[in-house]
């Protein structure tokens, strides 16, 4: 699935009040590509439990317009769900928000899934891992829960 398929938006980064942070995915390709990826073996669409969302870093996290890649994969098979191309610049705030928004809890943030502007699936998580651009996890980067140990 082609990355430039994918169109990304953040609410919530910027917000006076503090609101959950959203990020929203909207897909323009053959729709049934996506949905394939999106249903599990029993024929409905993968839960949140499912999945796992993660940004790996191509260029060193110093570099101006850091450039990277969103990836969300099935949790049980490792297979890329979908990937899309970003900047740290636009990535890494978001992650801030989410854990700024926390108040004491674990921070969480919402990925909607959208196909042509018609909403498929919403996703509630706590977790966002932040890699660097030689596959090293960076922790003080990513929104790892309490009690998870990785």
């Amino acid at each position: 699935m082609r990355r430039d398929y994918f169109e990304l938006t953040v609410d919530g980064v910027d917000a006076d009040e503090p609101t959950t942070p959203t990020v929203r995915i909207d897909f323009h390709g053959p729709s049934g590509l996506l949905r394939d990826r999106l249903t599990g073996s029993d024929g409905d669409l993968l839960a949140a439990s499912a999945i796992d969302v993660a940004f790996r870093l191509r260029d060193p996290l110093s570099a101006d317009e850091a450039a990277g890649v969103v990836a969300v994969t099935n949790r049980f098979t490792g297979e890329f769900v979908l990937e899309l191309n970003e900047t740290a610049v636009d990535v890494l705030p978001f992650v801030r928000a989410a854990r700024e928004t926390a108040d004491g809890d674990d921070a969480s943030y919402r990925i909607e899934i959208d196909i042509e502007g018609d909403h498929l699936v919403t996703y509630d998580k706590e977790t966002f891992l932040v890699y660097d651009h030689d596959g090293n996890l960076l922790r003080s980067e990513s929104l790892i829960p309490s009690g998870v140990e990785l």
